[in-house]
């Protein structure tokens, strides 16, 4: 039996709109956004940047040679924010940008074998508590378990257990706030859908996520926290942030897992245990969308981690650099590798984090100060 705990975590996947519009079985194309009225728009847009796209394309088609990484590090759970709701509904949230995907889509996320969608985002009410609990039931219906939102208060902060092996569990939570876009409206609440909300990144907030995690935590588990929060551009952490992650790691957490930047953000090792500050998307339609070029959006990260499974401290972090093209996830190129891997390092300098380069992937490594 191995002694390391292998996990594959991703930023947003986001399928709905324009990466539904390419998939076997598209949706209702409406859109009710400022300037856009049908999803079919974006896939227009990418297809002027990169070439024209193959309509329909399989299910493994966005995910492209992402899927030859994940099969050759075999990790024991692979876990990924879903920001798009999987419905049909046509009842629109009034709010600016509204993500579904058409149900009959979900092979999407079965074909890179997807354990554990997180859901505590803003984007899963786009179609309200109707197009959350579709969401809910075409996920269980397909063996796709959900953490972060449920039909009752009790559901959504609920956590998902997953077997690493004999004796060994993982228990992944997740949660949200408003920084990243969510409303109080949307948590869940006593007889009403929702997800998993916090209202600000605060020790008290922080002590709550780890008082349910007491409850139900054997000495052996390793324990995610997935955190939706943030804003969608730029590579400041806040101080706040920093200290509710220390405080999850200092309970007793492994592994913090943030998320809702469009692009990667600061890594942190922590007392031994990865801080991921935000994973960047990984499957989006933005492909032809100006105006925040110098994030390079278009860069995308696989983050891989492994932990000691007796003691639970961080084995080893490593990134691989993906590039998005015709809505397709390809191997990032020897120049672009190296740009993320400048701008990871030196963004994570101040976190006691060093970012080096092997064997096209990237690498964590902390320095004494922190570990």
């Amino acid at each position: 039996m191995s002694d390391t705990i292998r996990m594959f975590l991703a930023g947003d996947v986001m399928t709905g709109r324009g990466v539904d519009q390419i998939l076997p079985f598209p949706g209702d194309p409406e859109l009710r956004e400022r300037c856009v009225r049908d999803a079919r728009e974006y896939v227009a847009l990418a297809e002027k940047r990169n070439g024209s796209i193959p309509r329909p394309v399989g299910f493994g088609w966005p995910w492209g040679e992402a899927l030859r990484v994940l099969d050759a590090v075999e990790p024991d759970v692979r876990i990924v924010n879903l920001e798009t709701s999987v419905t049909a509904c046509a009842r629109f949230a009034s709010k600016g940008i509204n993500y579904r995907m058409h149900p009959s889509n979900v092979g999407v996320l079965t074909a890179a074998r997807i354990d554990v969608c997180v859901l505590a985002n803003n984007h899963l009410l786009d179609f309200g508590p109707d197009g959350l609990v579709e969401t809910l039931d075409v996920l269980a219906r397909n063996g796709v378990r959900t953490v972060g939102a449920g039909r009752t208060v009790a559901q959504a902060w609920c956590p998902v257990v997953v077997e690493a092996g004999p004796g060994r569990r993982l228990q992944i939570w997740a949660a949200g706030m408003s920084s990243s876009g969510m409303s109080p409206h949307g948590a869940a609440r006593r007889g009403r859908p929702g997800v998993a909300y916090l209202s600000e990144p605060t020790c008290a907030e922080a002590d709550r996520v780890l008082d349910r995690t007491r409850l139900v935590r054997r000495n052996t588990d390793v324990v995610v926290v997935s955190v939706h929060w943030g804003s969608n551009w730029g590579y400041d952490v806040p101080d706040a942030h920093v200290e509710f992650a220390h405080r999850l790691v200092d309970g007793g957490v492994d592994v913090v897992f943030g998320h809702s930047s469009h692009h990667p953000r600061p890594v942190e090792i922590y007392r031994g245990h990865p801080i991921l500050y935000g994973c960047g998307d990984l499957i989006n339609d933005y492909e032809g969308i100006g105006g925040h070029e110098r994030f390079r959006d278009d860069l995308r990260l696989l983050y891989l981690v492994t932990l000691d499974a007796p003691t639970h401290e961080l084995r080893e972090l490593r990134m691989v650099p993906m590039k998005s093209r015709q809505m397709r996830l390809q191997r990032a190129s020897t120049g672009d590798t190296e740009w993320l891997r400048r701008v990871l390092d030196g963004i994570s300098r101040g976190f006691g984090t060093r970012i080096d380069a092997g064997d096209d992937v990237l690498v964590a490594r902390a320095t004494h100060a922190n570990w």
